[in-house]
C-alpha cells in the first residue's frame, strides 16, 4: 500500500508505477486529497483533505476478454454495495453503470481503466471515491456521505480493508459463479430498475423502464409498445 499526502489522480499515479516498475497484485495508492481526481466521462470528484477516501488499485488478469470487461464494473460496484450495507448505510443502489447511491445521493463513484495485450485485458486500474467524512459539498448537488446519512465518523483505515476484501471477494467468486450469476445480482440492486424514468440523448427526452443491462454492460431499455433498445455509456444520460 502506497500513502500519499497528495497527488492528481491515484489512478495517474498507479498507471505511472505500472510502467516503470513491476508491482504485486492489489497494490494500492491512497491519498489524502487528490488535485485532479477524475469520475466517468471526464468529469471532476471533488474531495476535502483527510476526509474522504480516494483510492485506486491494481488488478493482475492471466483470462480476462475485452469483451467481458464490465464484469469489473460489476464486481466493485457490488464490493462496495456489500461493504455498506453491512455498516447499514439506507436505501443503496447502483446507479449505471457504477455510481453507489443512497437514496438519490451520489457517495461514490469508480473509475476503471484497463491495459490490453491483443483481445484479453491485463491488467485493470480501479479509481474509487467514496465519500465519507465530509459534511458539507458547496457546489454539488445530489451528493452525500457516510457521516451525513448516519451521523457517525468512520475510520478510514479500517473501511479502506474492508472494501478492499470485499474487492477480493468478488474477484475470487469469478471463478465460481457464472458471469449471468454476477449480472444478475447486480440487476438486482440497480436503480430505477423497472420504474418509469426520463432520459436524455443529445436534446431528445424520452420515458422507459430500466430492465437490466447486456451481457457487455449497454443499459437495457423497454420504450413504448415493448420495444426494447440498448443504450451505451456515452448514448443517453438517465435524469430520474
Amino acid at each position: 500500500m502506497i500513502k500519499l499526502n497528495a497527488t492528481d489522480s491515484t489512478n495517474e499515479y498507479l498507471k505511472g508505477l505500472v510502467l516503470s516498475t513491476s508491482l504485486t497484485d492489489y497494490t494500492v495508492v491512497v491519498a489524502k486529497k487528490q488535485l485532479k481526481g477524475r469520475g466517468q466521462m471526464g468529469t471532476i470528484w471533488e474531495s476535502e483533505m483527510g476526509k474522504n477516501l480516494t483510492f485506486s488499485v491494481l488488478k493482475k488478469w492471466k483470462e480476462l476478454p475485452v469483451k467481458n470487461a464490465f464484469m469489473l464494473n460489476i464486481c466493485v460496484s457490488l464490493a462496495i454495495y456489500r461493504t455498506l450495507k453491512q455498516l447499514h448505510i439506507p436505501d443503496l443502489h447502483v446507479k449505471w453503470p457504477n455510481d453507489i447511491l443512497s437514496g438519490t445521493h451520489k457517495i461514490c463513484g469508480i473509475l476503471i481503466e484497463n491495459i490490453l495485450a491483443g483481445h484479453q485485458i491485463q491488467t485493470c486500474i480501479i479509481g474509487i471515491g467514496l465519500n465519507v467524512n465530509q459534511i458539507k459539498f458547496p457546489t454539488l448537488s445530489k451528493v452525500s456521505s457516510l457521516k451525513s446519512l448516519v451521523g457517525t465518523t468512520f475510520h478510514l483505515e479500517e473501511l479502506l480493508q474492508a472494501i478492499l476484501e470485499q474487492i477480493k471477494k468478488e474477484f475470487t467468486s469469478l471463478n465460481e459463479v457464472s458471469y449471468l450469476e454476477k449480472q444478475n445480482e447486480y440487476e438486482k440492486v440497480l436503480f430505477r430498475k423497472d420504474k418509469p424514468s426520463t432520459f436524455q440523448q443529445n436534446e431528445t427526452l424520452f420515458m422507459g423502464f430500466i430492465r437490466g443491462i447486456s451481457p457487455q454492460g449497454k443499459l437495457r431499455i423497454e420504450l413504448e409498445d415493448a420495444v426494447f433498445k440498448e443504450f451505451d455509456l456515452k448514448e443517453i444520460k438517465l435524469l430520474y
